[in-house]
Parts: structure tokens; C-alpha cells; sequence
């Protein structure tokens, strides 16, 4: 059942003669693994990124930004839906073949622009699982981002580590020979295709950990895969190729209708490729020459936008799905630059950790005439409160039970007043951030996975004071225990309605 009474701050935040003109355009440009460190409007030294700083330097900042989670799926689902991920067992990372996750008849942020008369397009990196479980490559799939509200999409199925390596476009792979049949598995290889462990002579880029399965471009992926020879991506020309896709798109839009563009960077998720135009160019590896191709990337499509003059009536949001990390699965030499550049800004952990660096991400956001520009916000604003935010702008009914909640006037620089709390998840672990604070609960397992990040095991509880404790060194659990207590009874309250703490991984939760 849906609310159909518009949310108090939008009347309070809009006079009714905006709410009369047309409405904007949204588009939101997801980086892949991209840490604030990454991003030289936080003050970064080591990088430059010229155009994503200009839609900070335009519109606002955002230094309390955060993913729901410190992986992929989770995060992209928890966007899309403004829910909980860890409220769907199934909302972990995917493999290529997984069935897609959000339900047809789940409320989403892009059937919600749908039903205000806006087109919608998704349009990059996917993640959220296609089809039902038994995909078959050669035909329509369904369902896919095309039933969860996306007129148009076209996407990689999971990432660009994982098979099937190939563009699905509305539910059909692209450049598919009928003779020549894709086949996926993530159990077993097929019979006579070479894999990195076996044919390392075809291996251009060394494997660090788990991306030895079948060989794609000279890359050895996650998966196995057979066949589809003439649809296999170019992983130089990904970049390009998407930015084509998404101004495509934009050129097929009818005069005055509004428009929800999803725009999924891959960059700077492994494997790292860049193009000839941007090899070497970084002077930090291939990790940072991608960061500059997706910088680029940003630039040339908000360029486009100004070029078809759309860009003033565009809301231009800039987010990464979760935080850095530089050793994911490749010996692509982006360690050796970790004593010259940071990218997880001082912040303790990345990908895949409870710590503050797994969440917490660069945001920023440019609406011209309604964003001021150079606005710098200190609100705790989430990712998956863009769903009830971008609502209350538009005019448009929130459906009900959702975990998105409306501070459309702090996205917009005109509140200081953001979230008063956040279940982040690692991994299906989580952690509870609360003001300036965050408490993570004790959980068993190792300290420090294969990519090196600490992930947030912890012994014991840890409460720590995210705002003069950067990197998470010191607990205040003892010090401050009557805050600890509180903060522990709160988050069991909170999590324990919807949270199975499975005794395997977790200790001293106090749950019975």
C-alpha cells in the first residue's frame, strides 16, 4: 500500500511553483571498489580526479556517506530498494549465474520513477542476479533489471572478474552466435577448455587468489564458461563502450520526458584494464590509470548532458558501492603504491570490513539553482535513503516498509540533519554506527583476509569514536561503558528483530 500523502519536508523544502515545473532528471554514477582516498576533492594528493571533483565543486559534498554494506551485491540491492540487505539471505555477493535477487513485485526506486512518467535505464555493472536460477545464455532471460523497473538496460551480469564475460542487453546477450552457444558453471570445467592453473603459457595477468578458472582476454575469471566467443567483452574497451551505451540512451529520450539514468562504472574493480588512451597515465598502476579512465568517463557524459542541454534540469549523483581495496584477486601491482597513496583516506579497513572504511564512500551530489555550489555536509546520509530522499524531490509516494527514510533537504544541502542511525553489513556481519560513534560486535574468524584488509573480526566488542578516532585505534568500550551498554542494547533491539547472529561466526552477542 502506498502513502499518498507527499512527505512533509517536500512541501516545507519546495513552493508549489517548482513542484509545477518539469521535474529533473536523476542520474547516479555508481564507481566499483573506489575509496574516498581515490577521490582528490577529500583531499587526496596522489590522484586527480578533475571531473569528479566538479560535481562536488558544483553541488555538495557529503564526508558521512555511506554504502548499506562493504560489498557489492548488498549494496547495489539496498540502493535499488531501500532495504536492508541482510534482510534478504540471498543479498551476498553473486556469482555470475545467480538468480536475480530483488522480486518482480518489489518496490524499487526505478519502478517508482516509472510509475512519475520518467524513463529509466540501467546501464553498466549489474550484480543483482538474472533470470531464475537456471539461465540459459542463449535465449530471453527473464527476469531481469528490465522487471524491477528499467525500461532499457544493458549490463554485465555480475562483474568483470566473473563469467559469462559478455553484455546483456534487455535480457539477451549482444553479438551472440547461434552456432556458437554460451555454457556457464561454477562447479565444473568443460571438457578441452583451458584455465589459469592449467594453461598458465595463456595467462597475461597473474592471479593472486581465486581468479584461476576459465581464461578470457589472456585473464583468468571467477567461473567457467564455454562458447559465445563473438559476444566476450574487450576489457580495454568496457569503458568506452558503456559511455557510448549511456549516451545512446540519452539520445533516444522523447522531448521533455524525464529520465533515471543508472549509470554502473566497473572501474576500478578487478581486473584492472585500462585503455591505450590511459595506460601508464596515473603514475600509481593500472588501479589508478582506471581511476582516471572512469574520471574521464564521468566527464565525457555529464559533458554530453550539458551538449543536449539537459544538464541544468539533472540531478548528478557520485557514489562507489563500497569502499577501496587494492589486492583483490590479481598481481596487477597496485600494492606497490600503497606508501604513496591511500585510498581508504586514513580510514581503517576497506572492501569487506566492518571497519569504517568498508561503508564509508565518496558522495556527492550537483543540481543547478537547487544545490549550492561548494556546499560541504557533515549529515550521516546513506545510499539506500536516496529512494525516499529523490521521492520527496520529485513528488512522488514512498511505498510502505521500506528502510529508506526521506532527508531530501540534507541531500540538498539545507539541513544539517542526516540519519541518527545505520546497520552496516559486511559480508552478513554487522556493525551499528550512531552518531559520531560505531559498535561492532565480536565476531569469530580470521583478523585479515587474502586481500589484506582487516575485516572487522574483533575478539571482543569495540566501540570507537569515528569523528576523533579516524582509523579505529582506540575502544572505548571500558572508558566508556555506559555509552557501550546503551549503544549494545540498541543495536540488539534494532538488529535482533531481523538478524540471526549464527553462533559459528559470532561470540558474547548476549543473544538466548
Amino acid at each position: 500500500m502506498k502513502n499518498t500523502l507527499l512527505p512533509m519536508a517536500l512541501t516545507l523544502a519546495f513552493p508549489a511553483s517548482l513542484l509545477a515545473q518539469q521535474r529533473p532528471n536523476v542520474l547516479l554514477i555508481v564507481a566499483d571498489d573506489l575509496g574516498k582516498g581515490d577521490v582528490s576533492t577529500y583531499g587526496s594528493e596522489s590522484i586527480h580526479t578533475p571531473n569528479i571533483d566538479a560535481i562536488a565543486q558544483s553541488g555538495i559534498c557529503f564526508n558521512n556517506g555511506y554504502a548499506s554494506s562493504a560489498t557489492s551485491t548488498p549494496s547495489r540491492y539496498a540502493l535499488f530498494t531501500g532495504m536492508y540487505p541482510f534482510k534478504n539471505p540471498r543479498a551476498v555477493i553473486l556469482p555470475g549465474n545467480a538468480p536475480l535477487i530483488i522480486e518482480k513485485d518489489q518496490p524499487t526506486m526505478p519502478k517508482m520513477f516509472q510509475a512519475e512518467g520518467y524513463s529509466t535505464a540501467a546501464i553498466g555493472k549489474w550484480h543483482l542476479g538474472m533470470g531464475d536460477g537456471n539461465v540459459d545464455w542463449n535465449t530471453q532471460i527473464t527476469p531481469c533489471a528490465n522487471d524491477v523497473g528499467f525500461d532499457y538496460s544493458c549490463v554485465v551480469a555480475a562483474t568483470n572478474d566473473r563469467v559469462p564475460t559478455v553484455y546483456v542487453q534487455n535480457g539477451l546477450v549482444e553479438g551472440l552466435d547461434p552456432q556458437d552457444p554460451i555454457q556457464v558453471s561454477y562447479k565444473h570445467n568443460f571438457k578441452g577448455e583451458p584455465t589459469a592453473v592449467d594453461n598458465p603459457e595463456l595467462v597475461s595477468m597473474g592471479w593472486h587468489h581465486g581468479h584461476n578458472q576459465s581464461i578470457v582476454n589472456g585473464i583468468g575469471r571467477i567461473g567457467y564458461m564455454k562458447g559465445g566467443k563473438a559476444a566476450l567483452w574487450k576489457d580495454d574497451q568496457m569503458a568506452e563502450y558503456f559511455l557510448d551505451k549511456a549516451k545512446g540512451y540519452l539520445d533516444t529520450l522523447s522531448q521533455g520526458k524525464p529520465f533515471f539514468l543508472y549509470y554502473g562504472l566497473h572501474q576500478p574493480h578487478v581486473p584492472r584494464v585500462p585503455s591505450e588512451r590511459f595506460k601508464g597515465k596515473s603514475g600509481l598502476g593500472v588501479r589508478g590509470d582506471v581511476i582516471m579512465e572512469a574520471d574521464w568517463c564521468v566527464g565525457e557524459l555529464i559533458a554530453y548532458l550539458k551538449d543536449k542541454g539537459l544538464l541544468d534540469n539533472t540531478i548528478v549523483i557520485f557514489t562507489s558501492d563500497n569502499g577501496a581495496v587494492m589486492q583483490d584477486g590479481y598481481n596487477d601491482g597496485a600494492t606497490d603504491y600503497f606508501y604513496v597513496h591511500d585510498p581508504s583516506l586514513g580510514m581503517r579497513g576497506g572492501k569487506y570490513s566492518l571497519f569504517d572504511g568498508g561503508a564509508h564512500v565518496p558522495m556527492m551530489a550537483m543540481w543547478n539553482g537547487h544545490i549550492k555550489p561548494g556546499s560541504v555536509s557533515e549529515a550521516f546520509f546513506s545510499q539506500m535513503d536516496l529512494f525516499a530522499s529523490l521521492a520527496s524531490i520529485i513528488g512522488a509516494s514512498m511505498p510502505q516498509g521500506t528502510d529508506s527514510q526521506d532527508h531530501s533537504a540534507a541531500f540538498l544541502g539545507k539541513s544539517k540533519k542526516g540519519r541518527g542511525y545505520l546497520l552496516l553489513e559486511a559480508k552478513m556481519r554487522l556493525c551499528y554506527r550512531k552518531g559520531d560513534y560505531v559498535l561492532i560486535p565480536p565476531y569469530k574468524g580470521k583478523r585479515t583476509d587474502k586481500t589484506g584488509t582487516e575485516i572487522g573480526n574483533l575478539a571482543s566488542w569495540g566501540l570507537y569514536n569515528l569523528k576523533k578516532d579516524v582509523h579505529q585505534d582506540n575502544n572505548l568500550s571500558e572508558k566508556e561503558h555506559a555509552r557501550f551498554e546503551k549503544m549494545k542494547k540498541e543495536f540488539m533491539d534494532i538488529a535482533g528483530k531481523w538478524y540471526s547472529f549464527d553462533p559459528k561466526y559470532s561470540t558474547d552477542l548476549g543473544v538466548k
